[in-house]
């Protein structure tokens, strides 16, 4: 568990992302896809099912014993909680009431935040965004981790913990690498979920709290959706820098596995990516993939040549414009 990774600096790459010139030939051959642009009004029913479950599990859980509460916590909450992520991935993507909506999407993502503890939906739509218009974009993106990431996270027990600790990187990450003013919509996010937390512990007692937060912090570390982190991105293999995922998490996950169809098309609903492979088959079929989470995690921290630093940057061109 001591090797160390040899790896020593990001790859440093000065092309463009694939991901829009991919977009435009595809879509000049498959103008149909542009169809599958709408809004998922299914997400709506679904989230709001899922909030309302994690309500009922709040209540549940509230006398539980302290083991049973912790197995429940690991086995459903951080399903559910981590489901949620992706759910704001979604609703952050307009997916919900689409582009003309701004402000039902961004309370809905608050919405869909109140189970996960932390104020979330409104910073991640802020950032997320700059990762689809700059990915890789050095000080920009803040899905690449930083420096003391890349240099201290060198050996196998030292990556394993990496991954426990993915939720503490990417709260604090935003703020190394590219820190924003706060907004009015983040501050209404803060007062909204900590009064939420307020109301649970009232109710609910404290089990209910160590239950929500100890199951978003699970559900983001050491867990077999967390994945998905490093498959979507991280380089496995040289000149590669999207990977996408086909297995049955997809399920769980808004079919966020899809990722090269997702960068091809943030516009297009997690619902309809699997239409998108299946129109332009013979775009993404060749491109390197996934069938297991759990062994991108494996192979992450068991394989000596991998390790934060193997990500692509690019460094800016100086027209960036951000949020």
């Amino acid at each position: 568990m001591g090797n160390r990774v040899a790896r020593e600096d990001f790859e440093w790459v000065y092309t463009d992302q694939p991901h829009a010139d991919r977009r435009k030939e595809i879509l000049a051959k498959y103008p149909e896809i542009k169809a599958l642009m709408k809004p998922d009004y299914n997400l709506i029913w679904i989230v709001t099912l899922m909030v309302f479950t994690q309500f009922a599990a709040f209540y549940l859980v509230k006398d539980l014993d302290w083991k049973w509460l912790m197995f429940w916590t690991y086995a459903f909450g951080s399903c559910i909680s981590h489901s949620m992520t992706l759910a704001i991935h979604e609703i952050s993507h307009n997916s919900a009431f689409g582009n003309s909506k701004t402000m039902w999407n961004r309370s809905f993502g608050m919405f869909a935040n109140l189970p996960i503890g932390l104020p979330y939906s409104i910073s991640f739509k802020r950032y997320h965004m700059d990762h689809h218009r700059y990915l890789g974009g050095d000080g920009i993106d803040v899905d690449i981790p930083t420096d003391f990431e890349g240099w201290f996270f060198c050996t196998r027990f030292r990556k394993l913990i990496w991954i426990i600790l993915q939720p503490l990187f990417y709260a604090i990450r935003p703020l190394c690498i590219n820190p924003k003013p706060i907004s009015k919509l983040e501050i209404i996010n803060l007062v909204v979920q900590f009064s939420f937390d307020a109301v649970i512990y009232y109710f609910c007692g404290i089990k209910s709290l160590v239950y929500m937060f100890a199951g978003s912090i699970l559900g983001l570390g050491l867990h077999p959706i967390s994945g998905h982190f490093i498959a979507e991105h991280y380089m496995f293999l040289k000149g590669h820098e999207t990977y996408s995922y086909y297995g049955p998490l997809n399920y769980l996950t808004f079919n966020v596995g899809y990722h090269n169809e997702h960068h091809d098309f943030p516009s297009v609903p997690g619902k309809n990516l699997p239409l998108v492979r299946k129109i332009a088959a013979e775009y993404y079929e060749n491109l390197p993939q996934y069938t297991s989470w759990i062994k991108v995690l494996y192979d992450f921290v068991m394989d000596d040549t991998i390790s934060p630093y193997s990500r692509m940057k690019r460094p800016l061109k100086g027209d960036e414009k951000q949020d």
